[in-house]
């Protein structure tokens, strides 16, 4: 047990320091505020305050987690040996940088409940973001700090026994569209092949003469091979259903259409299932709400987890809708458009609210990255796609974190602008 010397326990300190400790590094902690009972514990210790008690592993502490509600701090990013850091702490301290603090206000979201411009999709951009500007966005710098602060600790107390977690990949699948061109109803399909031949596209129309007549396999339908392959690589794999109502950005089939319904239960009968909440849903709480129990009602269990489509996320209120409605994780905390950690962790966290000041009961997983945000956004090659989803793994793996991807079944379709992209879905796992 490393115990914690501070002038007062709040609950920002509380939260920080048990992510850190607990969470990454497998430590238990505990606090104090009595000088004695700092003095008596035989175990490993720290301090965590403006000034040391002592000759002992001293940190000096920055006063964002003794405050409440949001400032605008002045931030100044600078290196800590290879790696950026920020919030100085002077040259008492043991470590240059109050890592607890930086990385509280990184995994809070502190500068998302500040003022920004949104983009188009009413998204926090990810090139507002202080990772982004000091060009940390790819790396887990949390987790960074974490280690580095762990090799002094085990300097300082050698004899104390440390454990270590270890590396962990979860796959993400995204079902906006679940099927191509079948079970679409007649008005959809007579438009598509409409659309298909007023723009001269002969092999669409071909393509999707033979898959509504059975003759070929809808290329979207790439279900059971992403499940073979689940079982292949033996890989935590996670399905989220798009089961809104028909919208300019939700495009699925309905989800009273039996091959639709018959196809999320069969997903769910090898994998866990969670909600795609539609693009409308976020500023409407009852609409999240039906589109909850709709999943509930196909897969016949409680809908525990969930993703934003087109990852639309506004942080605190989309949190406090999914808290509202028993979710417990969630897997949004990522961008659309570059690749990265938005947490500045690969660690699951749970999230805090600034507005109440507690630590809720919802655990966000960030994800590395989005399979069009390399392929239409950073408009990546294949080959360089790879090398980047690879880089980002071992990253993750320095630090044995969570490794969290996020594909779509048509990714895996092997259709226009993803021919390849199944073989790069098995060399990320492999």
């Amino acid at each position: 047990m490393l115990l914690v010397y501070t002038h007062k326990i709040t609950p920002r300190v509380n939260y920080i320091f048990k992510h850190i400790f607990v969470r990454i590094l497998q430590i238990p902690v505990s606090f104090t505020t009595k000088v004695e009972d700092f003095v008596l514990h035989d175990g490993p210790k720290i301090t965590y305050a403006k000034a040391p008690l002592g000759t002992e592993f001293f940190i000096r502490s920055h006063d964002v987690l003794f405050d409440q509600g949001i400032n605008d701090i002045d931030i100044k990013v600078t290196p800590w040996d290879d790696v950026p850091c920020f919030f100085p702490a002077g040259e008492f301290s043991t470590i240059p940088f109050d890592v607890f603090a930086a990385s509280f206000y990184l995994i809070s979201r502190y500068e998302e409940y500040l003022p920004h411009v949104r983009d188009m999709h009413e998204r926090f951009p990810f090139d507002e973001s202080i990772a982004f500007k000091n060009g940390f966005l790819e790396r887990p710098v949390v987790d960074i700090w974490a280690y580095k602060l762990l090799e002094l600790l085990k300097e300082k107390f050698p004899s104390y026994s440390y454990s270590e977690r270890e590396f962990n990949m979860i796959s993400t699948i995204d079902v906006d569209i679940a099927f191509s061109y079948k079970n679409k109803g007649i008005l959809r399909t007579l438009g598509g092949f409409f659309k298909d031949f007023v723009q001269f596209r002969f092999v669409n129309i071909w393509h999707r003469f033979l898959t509504i007549f059975n003759f070929k396999q809808d290329p979207f339908d790439t279900f059971s091979e992403i499940l073979k392959i689940k079982k292949e690589f033996k890989i935590s794999t996670l399905f989220f259903f798009l089961v809104g109502d028909y919208t300019t950005y939700d495009k699925n089939i309905s989800s009273s259409n039996n091959k639709y319904r018959s196809l999320v239960k069969s997903v769910a009968d090898y994998v866990k299932v969670g909600l795609h909440p539609s693009y409308y849903s976020l500023k409407d709480a009852a609409l999240l709400k039906k589109e909850k129990l709709r999943l509930e009602n196909i897969i016949n269990t409680p809908v525990t987890f969930s993703r934003q489509h087109y990852l639309r996320l506004n942080i605190p209120e989309t949190y406090q809708n999914l808290i509202d409605l028993d979710i417990e994780e969630d897997y949004t905390m990522g961008y659309a458009k570059t690749v990265g950690y938005r947490a500045s962790t690969c660690t699951p966290f749970y999230f805090y609210d600034l507005d109440f000041e507690i630590q809720t009961p919802l655990k966000l997983f960030p994800f590395a990255f989005m399979d069009g945000a390399l392929k239409n956004h950073m408009q990546l090659s294949n080959e360089e796609s790879l090398a980047k989803i690879l880089e980002l793994k071992d990253e993750v793996k320095l630090v044995n974190g969570t490794f969290i991807s996020l594909f779509h079944n048509n990714t895996l379709s092997e259709t226009d602008e993803w021919i390849g992209w199944s073989t790069i879905y098995k060399q990320m796992l492999g």
